[in-house]
Protein backbone atom coordinates (compact mmCIF):
# COMPACT_ATOMS: atom_id res chain seq x y z
CA UNK A 1 0.00 0.00 0.00
CA UNK A 2 1.19 3.47 -0.80
CA UNK A 3 1.67 5.53 2.34
CA UNK A 4 -0.40 8.69 1.86
CA UNK A 5 -3.03 10.61 3.83
CA UNK A 6 -6.01 9.01 2.09
CA UNK A 7 -4.80 5.47 2.67
CA UNK A 8 -3.84 6.18 6.29
CA UNK A 9 -7.26 7.72 6.92
CA UNK A 10 -8.93 4.65 5.42
CA UNK A 11 -6.74 2.41 7.56
CA UNK A 12 -7.67 4.35 10.70
CA UNK A 13 -11.37 4.01 9.89
CA UNK A 14 -10.94 0.27 9.41
CA UNK A 15 -9.09 -0.18 12.68
CA UNK A 16 -11.60 2.01 14.51
CA UNK A 17 -14.52 0.06 13.04
CA UNK A 18 -13.00 -3.24 14.17
CA UNK A 19 -12.47 -1.79 17.65
CA UNK A 20 -15.98 -0.35 17.93
CA UNK A 21 -17.71 -3.43 16.57
CA UNK A 22 -16.07 -5.63 19.19
CA UNK A 23 -16.67 -3.01 21.88
CA UNK A 24 -20.41 -2.85 21.17
CA UNK A 25 -20.78 -6.64 21.14
CA UNK A 26 -19.62 -7.10 24.74
CA UNK A 27 -22.51 -7.86 27.14
CA UNK A 28 -22.52 -6.09 30.49
CA UNK A 29 -23.36 -7.44 33.94
CA UNK A 30 -22.11 -4.63 36.15
CA UNK A 31 -25.32 -2.58 36.02
CA UNK A 32 -26.95 -5.25 38.17
CA UNK A 33 -24.88 -4.17 41.19
CA UNK A 34 -23.37 -0.79 40.32
CA UNK A 35 -24.59 2.79 40.09
CA UNK A 36 -23.02 4.76 37.23
CA UNK A 37 -22.22 8.27 38.43
CA UNK A 38 -20.94 10.87 35.94
CA UNK A 39 -17.87 12.87 36.88
CA UNK A 40 -16.71 16.22 35.52
CA UNK A 41 -13.56 16.76 37.62
CA UNK A 42 -10.61 14.78 38.90
CA UNK A 43 -12.60 13.35 41.77
CA UNK A 44 -16.11 13.19 43.23
CA UNK A 45 -16.80 13.83 46.92
CA UNK A 46 -19.67 11.78 48.33
CA UNK A 47 -20.39 13.76 51.46
CA UNK A 48 -24.04 12.64 51.39
CA UNK A 49 -23.06 9.05 52.16
CA UNK A 50 -23.85 9.07 55.85
CA UNK A 51 -26.98 9.53 57.87
CA UNK A 52 -30.16 8.15 56.33
CA UNK A 53 -32.89 10.59 57.46
CA UNK A 54 -36.32 9.34 58.49
CA UNK A 55 -39.83 10.82 58.62
CA UNK A 56 -41.00 12.15 61.99
CA UNK A 57 -44.40 13.21 63.22
CA UNK A 58 -44.72 16.96 62.77
CA UNK A 59 -45.20 18.32 66.29
CA UNK A 60 -44.25 21.98 66.52
CA UNK A 61 -41.34 23.35 64.45
CA UNK A 62 -39.61 21.08 61.96
CA UNK A 63 -36.64 19.10 63.26
CA UNK A 64 -33.77 19.62 60.84
CA UNK A 65 -31.86 16.39 60.30
CA UNK A 66 -28.38 17.48 59.34
CA UNK A 67 -26.66 14.91 57.15
CA UNK A 68 -23.23 13.81 58.27
CA UNK A 69 -20.59 15.10 55.93
CA UNK A 70 -18.17 12.28 55.15
CA UNK A 71 -15.02 13.12 53.25
CA UNK A 72 -15.40 10.08 51.01
CA UNK A 73 -13.64 10.78 47.74
CA UNK A 74 -13.36 8.66 44.62
CA UNK A 75 -10.47 9.84 42.49
CA UNK A 76 -10.62 9.16 38.79
CA UNK A 77 -7.81 7.07 37.37
CA UNK A 78 -6.36 7.05 33.86
CA UNK A 79 -6.41 3.85 31.81
CA UNK A 80 -4.91 3.02 28.43
CA UNK A 81 -3.92 0.30 26.01
CA UNK A 82 -1.80 0.94 22.92
CA UNK A 83 -0.95 -0.87 19.69
CA UNK A 84 1.87 0.02 17.30
CA UNK A 85 1.52 -0.83 13.60
CA UNK A 86 4.83 -1.06 11.75
CA UNK A 87 4.99 1.10 8.63
CA UNK A 88 6.59 -1.78 6.74
CA UNK A 89 3.50 -3.90 7.37
CA UNK A 90 1.37 -1.22 5.75
CA UNK A 91 3.71 -0.84 2.79
CA UNK A 92 3.80 -4.62 2.37
CA UNK A 93 0.01 -4.97 2.69
CA UNK A 94 0.33 -7.29 5.70
CA UNK A 95 -1.58 -5.04 8.10
CA UNK A 96 -4.67 -7.24 7.91
CA UNK A 97 -3.29 -9.28 10.78
CA UNK A 98 -3.87 -6.26 13.02
CA UNK A 99 -7.65 -6.31 12.61
CA UNK A 100 -8.06 -9.03 15.21
CA UNK A 101 -5.79 -7.12 17.53
CA UNK A 102 -8.09 -4.09 17.34
CA UNK A 103 -11.10 -6.30 17.96
CA UNK A 104 -9.36 -7.58 21.07
CA UNK A 105 -8.62 -3.99 22.07
CA UNK A 106 -12.31 -3.09 21.71
CA UNK A 107 -13.42 -6.06 23.75
CA UNK A 108 -10.83 -5.35 26.45
CA UNK A 109 -11.88 -1.70 26.68
CA UNK A 110 -15.55 -2.67 27.02
CA UNK A 111 -14.80 -5.28 29.65
CA UNK A 112 -12.61 -3.02 31.75
CA UNK A 113 -15.48 -1.39 33.72
CA UNK A 114 -16.82 -4.88 34.39
CA UNK A 115 -13.51 -5.92 35.87
CA UNK A 116 -13.33 -2.81 38.06
CA UNK A 117 -16.86 -3.24 39.44
CA UNK A 118 -16.59 -6.94 40.21
CA UNK A 119 -13.09 -6.54 41.67
CA UNK A 120 -14.52 -3.86 43.98
CA UNK A 121 -17.23 -6.24 45.18
CA UNK A 122 -14.76 -9.09 45.65
CA UNK A 123 -12.31 -6.81 47.50
CA UNK A 124 -14.98 -5.35 49.77
CA UNK A 125 -13.62 -7.42 52.67
CA UNK A 126 -10.38 -5.42 52.62
CA UNK A 127 -11.34 -2.07 51.04
CA UNK A 128 -12.80 0.87 52.97
CA UNK A 129 -16.12 2.57 52.32
CA UNK A 130 -17.28 6.04 53.41
CA UNK A 131 -17.30 5.31 57.18
CA UNK A 132 -13.66 4.22 57.28
CA UNK A 133 -14.51 0.55 57.78
CA UNK A 134 -14.11 -2.21 55.24
CA UNK A 135 -17.21 -2.35 53.04
CA UNK A 136 -17.96 -5.82 54.43
CA UNK A 137 -17.29 -5.51 58.15
CA UNK A 138 -18.69 -6.30 61.59
CA UNK A 139 -18.46 -2.83 63.16
CA UNK A 140 -19.92 -0.13 60.91
CA UNK A 141 -20.84 2.86 63.13
CA UNK A 142 -24.47 3.92 63.47
CA UNK A 143 -26.46 6.01 65.95
CA UNK A 144 -28.66 3.78 68.07
CA UNK A 145 -32.20 4.32 69.27
CA UNK A 146 -30.79 5.69 72.53
CA UNK A 147 -28.81 8.25 70.49
CA UNK A 148 -25.52 6.57 71.44
CA UNK A 149 -23.06 5.20 68.89
CA UNK A 150 -23.32 1.51 68.18
CA UNK A 151 -22.36 -0.75 65.28
CA UNK A 152 -23.87 -3.07 62.72
CA UNK A 153 -22.44 -5.94 60.65
CA UNK A 154 -22.84 -6.81 56.97
CA UNK A 155 -20.69 -9.95 56.98
CA UNK A 156 -20.46 -13.16 58.98
CA UNK A 157 -16.81 -13.82 58.15
CA UNK A 158 -15.58 -17.22 57.04
CA UNK A 159 -12.62 -18.34 54.95
CA UNK A 160 -14.22 -19.98 51.93
CA UNK A 161 -15.32 -18.79 48.49
CA UNK A 162 -17.09 -15.42 48.80
CA UNK A 163 -20.74 -14.89 47.87
CA UNK A 164 -22.94 -11.82 48.17
CA UNK A 165 -26.57 -11.09 48.95
CA UNK A 166 -27.54 -7.61 47.77
CA UNK A 167 -30.44 -5.18 47.76
CA UNK A 168 -30.14 -3.63 44.31
CA UNK A 169 -33.69 -2.28 44.35
CA UNK A 170 -32.79 0.74 46.50
CA UNK A 171 -31.97 4.29 45.33
CA UNK A 172 -28.21 3.66 45.45
CA UNK A 173 -26.69 0.33 44.44
CA UNK A 174 -23.85 -1.21 46.49
CA UNK A 175 -21.04 -0.33 44.05
CA UNK A 176 -20.41 3.13 42.57
CA UNK A 177 -18.93 3.21 39.08
CA UNK A 178 -17.67 6.73 38.48
CA UNK A 179 -17.09 7.67 34.84
CA UNK A 180 -15.14 10.74 33.82
CA UNK A 181 -14.35 9.68 30.25
CA UNK A 182 -15.78 6.67 28.46
CA UNK A 183 -13.34 4.42 26.56
CA UNK A 184 -12.29 6.25 23.40
CA UNK A 185 -10.36 5.14 20.32
CA UNK A 186 -7.41 7.46 19.59
CA UNK A 187 -4.73 7.57 16.88
CA UNK A 188 -1.30 9.08 16.41
CA UNK A 189 -0.73 8.21 12.77
CA UNK A 190 0.30 11.30 10.86
CA UNK A 191 3.45 10.72 8.86
CA UNK A 192 5.02 13.73 10.57
CA UNK A 193 4.43 12.33 14.07
CA UNK A 194 7.65 11.49 15.90
CA UNK A 195 6.62 7.89 16.46
CA UNK A 196 6.30 7.41 12.68
CA UNK A 197 9.33 9.45 11.69
CA UNK A 198 11.70 8.05 14.33
CA UNK A 199 10.40 4.51 14.92
CA UNK A 200 8.28 3.58 11.87
CA UNK A 201 5.27 3.05 14.17
CA UNK A 202 1.71 4.20 13.63
CA UNK A 203 0.22 4.32 17.12
CA UNK A 204 -3.41 3.51 17.98
CA UNK A 205 -4.99 3.08 21.35
CA UNK A 206 -7.92 3.27 23.71
CA UNK A 207 -8.11 5.49 26.78
CA UNK A 208 -10.55 6.21 29.57
CA UNK A 209 -10.88 7.86 32.96
CA UNK A 210 -12.97 6.22 35.67
CA UNK A 211 -12.92 4.72 39.14
CA UNK A 212 -15.02 2.63 41.51
CA UNK A 213 -16.11 2.95 45.12
CA UNK A 214 -18.80 1.86 47.54
CA UNK A 215 -22.33 2.94 48.37
CA UNK A 216 -24.22 2.05 51.56
CA UNK A 217 -22.96 -1.11 53.30
CA UNK A 218 -26.46 -1.55 54.75
CA UNK A 219 -27.60 -2.93 51.40
CA UNK A 220 -24.98 -5.63 50.88
CA UNK A 221 -23.98 -8.78 52.71
CA UNK A 222 -20.66 -10.45 51.94
CA UNK A 223 -19.89 -13.91 53.24
CA UNK A 224 -17.10 -16.45 53.02
CA UNK A 225 -19.12 -19.05 54.86
CA UNK A 226 -20.58 -22.11 53.13
CA UNK A 227 -23.41 -21.10 50.80
CA UNK A 228 -26.23 -23.10 52.35
CA UNK A 229 -29.70 -22.50 53.76
CA UNK A 230 -28.46 -21.62 57.25
CA UNK A 231 -25.98 -18.95 56.14
CA UNK A 232 -28.36 -17.61 53.49
CA UNK A 233 -30.98 -17.22 56.22
CA UNK A 234 -28.47 -15.31 58.34
CA UNK A 235 -27.66 -12.94 55.47
CA UNK A 236 -31.28 -12.38 54.46
CA UNK A 237 -32.44 -11.80 58.02
CA UNK A 238 -29.58 -9.38 58.72
CA UNK A 239 -30.34 -7.23 55.67
CA UNK A 240 -34.08 -7.23 56.34
CA UNK A 241 -33.39 -6.17 59.93
CA UNK A 242 -31.04 -3.30 59.00
CA UNK A 243 -31.63 -0.07 60.88
CA UNK A 244 -30.40 3.42 60.09
CA UNK A 245 -29.57 6.11 62.61
CA UNK A 246 -31.77 6.35 65.71
CA UNK A 247 -32.90 2.76 65.29
CA UNK A 248 -35.14 3.44 62.28
CA UNK A 249 -35.89 0.25 60.29
CA UNK A 250 -34.72 0.63 56.70
CA UNK A 251 -37.20 -1.79 55.13
CA UNK A 252 -34.59 -3.50 52.98
CA UNK A 253 -35.52 -6.57 50.94
CA UNK A 254 -32.50 -8.30 49.37
CA UNK A 255 -33.20 -9.37 45.80
CA UNK A 256 -29.94 -10.59 44.24
CA UNK A 257 -27.60 -13.42 45.16
CA UNK A 258 -24.24 -12.99 43.42
CA UNK A 259 -21.90 -15.98 43.19
CA UNK A 260 -18.76 -17.03 41.30
CA UNK A 261 -18.96 -20.02 38.93
CA UNK A 262 -17.74 -22.35 41.68
CA UNK A 263 -20.92 -21.71 43.67
CA UNK A 264 -23.39 -21.81 40.79
CA UNK A 265 -24.78 -25.23 41.75
CA UNK A 266 -25.16 -24.24 45.40
CA UNK A 267 -26.93 -21.06 44.35
CA UNK A 268 -29.29 -22.92 42.02
CA UNK A 269 -30.13 -25.49 44.68
CA UNK A 270 -30.85 -22.71 47.15
CA UNK A 271 -33.01 -20.48 44.96
CA UNK A 272 -34.40 -22.71 42.21
CA UNK A 273 -34.87 -26.22 43.59
CA UNK A 274 -38.31 -27.35 44.77
CA UNK A 275 -36.81 -29.38 47.61
CA UNK A 276 -33.65 -29.27 49.68
CA UNK A 277 -31.05 -32.05 50.02
CA UNK A 278 -33.14 -33.75 52.71
CA UNK A 279 -36.22 -33.82 50.50
CA UNK A 280 -38.10 -31.16 52.45
CA UNK A 281 -39.79 -28.19 50.78
CA UNK A 282 -37.22 -25.55 49.87
CA UNK A 283 -38.60 -22.45 51.60
CA UNK A 284 -35.94 -20.20 50.00
CA UNK A 285 -36.94 -20.91 46.42
CA UNK A 286 -37.54 -17.66 44.52
CA UNK A 287 -36.55 -15.38 47.38
CA UNK A 288 -33.84 -13.75 45.26
CA UNK A 289 -32.49 -13.79 41.73
CA UNK A 290 -29.26 -15.70 41.09
CA UNK A 291 -26.43 -14.00 39.21
CA UNK A 292 -23.39 -16.11 38.34
CA UNK A 293 -20.44 -13.80 37.59
CA UNK A 294 -17.36 -15.14 35.73
CA UNK A 295 -15.40 -12.06 36.91
CA UNK A 296 -15.57 -13.40 40.47
CA UNK A 297 -13.81 -16.65 39.57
Amino acid sequence: MIINSANINALRVGFSTAYQGAFDAVPTMRDAVSETVPSSTGENIYGWLGELPSMKEWLGPRVVQNLKSHDYRIKNRDWEQTVGVDRNDIEDDTFGMYTKRFEIMGRTAARHPEQLVWDALKNGFTSECYDGQYFFDTDHPVIGEDEKMTTFANTDGGSGTPWFLLATNEVVKPIIFQQRKAPTFVAKDRQTDDNVFMNRKFIYGAESRCAVGYGFPHMAWGSKQTLDAAHYKTARSALQSMKGDYGTPMGITPNLLVVPPALEEAGMMLLNAERDAAGATNVWKGTAELLVVPWLA
